[in-house]
């Protein structure tokens, strides 16, 4: 851990009133301000990275949230919003100084309505909840991350969090029709609502994936979808990741858009057999499983179809699921390939960034080559369909300079992704992770439109800053004022 100096007087004052004042807001146990206490919230599921807050408060209420960010507004405070914590990105990765917002008491589902397929949710509901709540009239919510049991549905609009199936059915941002929102000065807003499009300009577009950096989202409307008729998944096993890659690129080519289409390679493949037991083929280098839904006459045609696709990419084996058990146990081992990869290696470091398909023979090449560069294992999961990279970077905490090279093995691959005509992230978001790499995909004049409209919603600056942008800046005076440049703006957050 960085050692980091006593606080002075002044600032533990400082602390204390503000620490008073959250608790006229938010009674009895909504302010936590013991050090041991916050400790679960010092990081985010990018744990190489963790900062002590400088107070947490929990509100219940939309009320609560307004008047603590009006606070905070008025008292120039930064506030950092926290739903589950699983961000991947260091999105909700606190400041010393700063407020952590945690929204997990907003937990309830507040409206379903089946008549115009809507559901309407508090952000800390888990994605998987909202489907449970209509599973039992043939219902489900379609974006499927594979942290859906423990992601919320406001981490999720945060970071437009995709899925195994967000090939046919969409990202977060296809998905949510409308949002309730406070802004920094504690004023509440409403964008959408249960109808298919909204009037006037499109706000929820900018909202969703904003993360945290525009206002604290209350509420959250989404479309649910009723379950397809037929949904049979092929598991079908490649001898090279570039054969399994060809064959994703003729699906899509043959006008084919499978309810789902995901890829792994034989290290993703060899560790999550060993914890699921899902029945995936071992001697392969390169494992798909496609999804085809829709009703059963069309779903049987095409799984010949995608077949004799793939059996003309040279696949080695190819199953077909008989029943949902067997379909829900060839994606069992996909959805638990992250924490598979966490048995066999003492650290992992989970990229994500997104490419033309066409490119993936290429970009697996060359991945192989960053894996000898750096010395370090790669295990490789996909969401194949649409380019969405899920590398896993194995490394060892505790060995000197391992997570350094890890890092810089991660950043080779998301500036690779660019250079091949991709993006820096698909699903996890840009955070503290990619922040510094935002240069790489844009330049000085894109990033000051990206801040203005962050200065619209946000004129002091205060909602999570240090995110997305590789400088900080000054909203007062248009985000042209620069204050720090790098990583060197945010020393006060120490990295294991």
């Amino acid at each position: 851990m960085v050692a980091m100096p006593a606080p002075d007087r002044a600032v533990l004052d400082r602390r204390e009133k503000i620490v008073s004042a959250l608790r006229e807001i938010v009674p009895g146990e909504g302010v936590i301000a013991n050090e041991i206490a916050m400790r679960p919230y010092e990081s985010d599921g990018l744990t190489a990275y963790r900062q002590l807050p400088m107070v947490v408060v929990l509100p219940e209420t939309t009320a609560q949230v307004s008047k603590v960010l009006s606070y905070c507004y008025e008292n120039g405070i930064k506030v950092v919003p926290r739903g589950a914590g699983t961000s991947l990105s260091g999105g909700a990765l606190p400041l010393a100084d700063g407020v952590l917002l945690g929204l997990g008491k907003f937990n309830k589902v507040l409206e379903i309505d089946y008549p115009n397929r809507a559901v309407i949710a508090q952000p800390g509901v888990t994605n998987l909840g909202i489907t449970k709540a209509v599973e039992g009239k043939g219902f489900y919510y379609a974006p499927d991350p594979s942290s859906q049991i423990a992601c919320t549905i406001g981490g999720n609009v945060a970071e437009n969090s995709g899925g195994v199936h967000c090939l046919k059915y969409g990202l977060t941002t296809n998905n949510v029709l409308g949002v309730e929102m406070v802004l920094i000065t504690g004023e509440i807003v409403r964008f959408g609502g249960k109808h298919l499009d909204a009037e006037g300009y499109d706000f929820l577009s900018i909202i969703i994936g904003s993360e945290g950096l525009l206002g604290v989202v209350t509420e959250v409307t989404v479309r649910i979808l009723k379950k397809p008729e037929t949904a049979r998944a092929l598991l079908v096993g490649f001898p090279t990741s570039e054969a399994a890659g060809d064959c994703v690129a003729k699906i899509i080519g043959a006008g084919i858009i499978p309810g789902g289409m995901e890829m792994m390679d034989k290290p993703a493949i060899h560790a999550s057999e060993a914890f699921v037991k899902a029945g995936y083929p071992l001697d392969v280098e390169a494992l798909l499983i496609v999804e085809l839904d829709g009703p059963e006459a069309e779903v049987d045609h095409l799984i010949e179809r995608v077949s004799k696709i793939a059996e003309d990419c040279g696949s080695t084996t190819l199953r077909i699921s008989n029943n949902e058990e067997e379909r829900l146990k060839f994606w069992a081992g996909r959805k638990a390939a992250f924490p598979a990869v966490g048995r066999i290696s003492p650290d992992y470091y989970c990229m994500d960034g997104t490419i033309p398909r066409a490119k993936l023979p290429l970009v697996l090449a060359k991945m192989r080559e960053f894996s000898e560069k750096y010395g370090l294992l790669v295990a490789n999961v996909f969401h194949a369909g649409d380019g969405n990279l899920h590398p896993l970077i194995l490394y060892d905490a505790n060995k000197e300079g391992e997570l350094q090279r890890a890092e810089d093995f991660g950043n080779d691959i998301l500036r690779l992704c660019v250079e091949v005509g991709g993006v820096l992230t698909g699903e996890h978001g840009v955070g503290v992770e990619k922040r510094d790499l935002m240069p790489a995909m844009f330049n000085k004049i894109d990033l000051d439109q990206q801040l203005r409209v962050k200065c619209a919603f946000d004129d002091k600056g205060l909602l999570n800053p240090g995110k997305v942008f590789p400088e900080l800046h000054r909203c007062a005076e248009m985000g042209r004022m620069h204050v720090h440049g790098g990583k060197t703006a945010f020393p006060d957050l120490p990295r294991f």
